[in-house]
């Protein structure tokens, strides 16, 4: 007796997830000069210059604030290129990065 050939296929269900999002903070320090962290938020997280300056204003006060939510990879290239720019300025320009989901 032949073998009898099912023509169902099984299917398997493929979940996907969005990627974990991280947070870019950028920290108060008495050095760095206002500025400098205006000129940083436009061209590397490209805000507006209003916008760079409200931030600005709010870390000045706080102590710090979100300038970002993004992927781990893009996250972390925003920080080097921020902090390459500060090193080269000669400025102790302070950023982190957190899981969105972390306080």
């Amino acid at each position: 007796m032949p073998q009898e050939q099912s023509s169902i296929q099984e299917r398997q269900r493929i979940r996907f997830q969005e990627p974990r999002r991280y947070k870019v903070l950028i920290h108060n320090d008495d050095f760095t000069t206002m500025e400098f962290v205006v000129k940083v938020l436009v061209q590397v997280f490209f805000k507006s210059p209003a916008e760079a300056e409200v931030l600005m204003l709010k870390v000045h006060h706080s102590g710090q604030a979100v300038v970002g939510v993004y992927s781990y990879d893009i996250a972390q290239s925003k920080v080097r290129k921020a902090l390459g720019m500060a090193q080269r300025e000669n400025f102790p320009l302070r950023f982190s990065v957190k899981p969105e989901d972390e306080d």
